[in-house]
């Protein structure tokens, strides 16, 4: 199952961001760091501090939607902070957002198996 429709461009933003901001501070995150607008088929990911949780803005057409995940066990995979923002594929977004390194497919963290 594809998270997200395939017309979409996905995009990683570097580094942490705080996760307190609201749409409109991430919004604004997107236009001042990133250098995109939110118009346009465009999706972007954003990562706290821990790595444990993930913050995803888009315009739908009608205004903007924020989406959160946040892992029980193990990180997301995230590049890091001196680079720009990273394209990814919706495969690829599906991997990250299970908790799956999108560069290698491995599982982060394997339940145990009850004994």
């Amino acid at each position: 199952m594809r998270p997200v429709p395939q017309g979409l461009r996905v995009w990683l933003a570097p580094g942490h961001t705080d996760m307190r901001k609201g749409c409109p501070g991430v919004s604004l995150l997107v236009q001042e760091m990133l250098k995109k607008g939110l118009l346009g088929g465009r999706l972007f990911v954003f990562r706290g501090r821990r790595g444990d949780v993930s913050k995803i803005i888009r315009h739908d057409g009608q205004g903007g939607c924020r989406f959160s995940k946040r892992l029980e066990h193990g990180i997301f995979i995230w590049p890091g902070a001196t680079g720009g923002a990273v394209h990814l594929t919706p495969a690829q977004l599906g991997y990250l957002l299970e908790g799956i390194d999108w560069r290698a497919p491995q599982k982060t963290w394997t339940p145990e198996i009850a004994a």
